[in-house]
């Protein structure tokens, strides 16, 4: 008489999927996607569920490490765990459109979003394509492992826009870190910027009103300041 056979190791994929996968946590990862803090109240309203409701989805994502939590006074507020979760769910969003792609994004609902987005703290969409085009064709990046470097030029010209560049040339030549690498976009399918560099030019546009975020939302806005000091690195802004 043979033994039963043990049972079947389950991937931790299976587990984190059916996380994912239900509607409710879904709108709530989505919302965190900008990169920011949200409050249990904040992300209850972008699901549509009841605070008691919310509660009980926050507590399966955080059990998963799929968002990290901090406690401010009386309030808790959570983010993604981290830039792999980010690009985890981008991929997602990536694969599930992969057929109906060109109509989800030619819909004008989605056109503010398409232009110029928050992607985990960094500049995504058109202008976030055009930005990474940008700076590789001007020669302000230049490759390294797995990502890229600020070049001399590229820390000269971005000083210029008052970025200040001080800890993105830190890394020593023996062992240089990068300061970018390459993040599929989700909704123009080519590579826009992801880290440390990418992270602090958005903040850099935000602090001086170049770019306008609205509550609640990932969508970003060019300023008409912004179109006057961004025109010379993004020329697209010029048509706006």
């Amino acid at each position: 008489m043979t033994s039963p056979s043990p049972a079947p190791f389950e991937p931790r994929l299976a587990s984190m999927a059916a996380v994912i996968a239900d509607a409710t946590r879904a709108r709530m990862l989505s919302y965190l996607l900008a990169g920011d803090y949200a409050s249990a109240g904040e992300l209850a309203r972008a699901a549509s569920v009841s605070p008691a409701t919310a509660s009980g989805h926050l507590g399966k994502l955080m059990v998963a490490e799929l968002l990290v939590c901090e406690q401010r006074g009386r309030h808790r507020y959570y983010k993604l765990a981290d830039d792999e979760v980010a690009h985890a769910l981008e991929a997602l969003a990536l694969m599930a459109e992969r057929r109906t792609h060109t109509a989800t994004w030619a819909n004008p609902t989605r056109q503010r979003l398409r232009f110029a987005r928050c992607c985990y703290g960094h500049l995504a969409g058109q202008l976030g394509v055009e930005m990474f085009s940008q700076l590789l064709s001007k020669e302000w990046l230049s490759p390294v492992g797995d990502g890229y470097l600020l070049t001399a030029q590229g820390k000269a010209s971005l000083s210029t826009l008052g970025f200040a560049v001080d800890g993105m040339d830190n890394a020593k030549p023996s062992a240089p870190t990068r300061v970018a690498y390459r993040c599929l976009d989700w909704s123009e399918r080519r590579d826009h910027m992801a880290g440390k560099l990418p992270k602090a030019l958005l903040a850099h546009c935000l602090q001086q009103g170049w770019l306008r975020r609205h509550e609640g939302e990932r969508a970003l806005e060019v300023t008409p300041l912004g179109r006057k000091h961004l025109a010379g690195l993004l020329p697209s802004v010029n048509a706006l």
